[in-house]
């Protein structure tokens, strides 16, 4: 007797495709969602700029765009040990320590800044290509990364408001 693929697809459950403790992408919380989104992202285009520029770079070279793509190669391993912590935290919370989790939170905030470091990198090849788009990139980096962090950061409410 053969089934239809909706009755297949239907009759499964979740428990059926993940192990009991594996990651629950349901369960991350939106702030987590953003950072490895905005690193995701942040690391991608630089692989591209590393790409691209490096190529032009062996045809044309010029001192600004290896000091920039010097910048943005520095920073591509901290991208890459912040996805190999995000990965690891979500793995292992439940068995993780408040103090290793503190750690790994901090090891992850520091990665996540040198990331946004690479935008330096992103800047100057812009600024090497006109100044004022170069200038207003920086300009423009510089109120994200502001905007970003601050729409990253906890809603704390104050004491006085809970009081009331």
């Amino acid at each position: 007797m053969e089934k239809s693929w909706a009755t297949i697809i239907t009759s499964l459950d979740s428990s059926d495709f993940m192990a009991e403790g594996s990651v629950n992408v349901e369960s991350r919380t939106s702030s987590q969602d953003k950072r490895w989104t905005i690193m995701a992202a942040l690391l991608g285009t630089n692989t591209a700029v590393m790409l691209f520029q490096g190529i032009q770079q062996e045809s044309n070279p010029t001192e600004i765009r290896e000091f920039a793509l010097a910048i943005i190669a520095a920073t591509l391993p901290f991208q890459g040990i912040y996805f190999l912590i995000y990965t690891f935290v979500m793995e292992h919370e439940p068995k993780l320590t408040e103090e290793m989790k503190d750690r790994l939170q901090k090891a992850s905030a520091v990665c996540q800044l040198v990331a946004y470091i690479s935008l330096v990198g992103v800047g100057m090849m812009w600024y090497n290509i006109s100044t004022y788009v170069g200038l207003f990139f920086v300009i423009s980096t510089v109120f994200a990364i502001i905007f970003i962090r601050l729409a990253m950061s906890p809603y704390r409410i104050s004491e006085s408001e809970n009081s009331d």
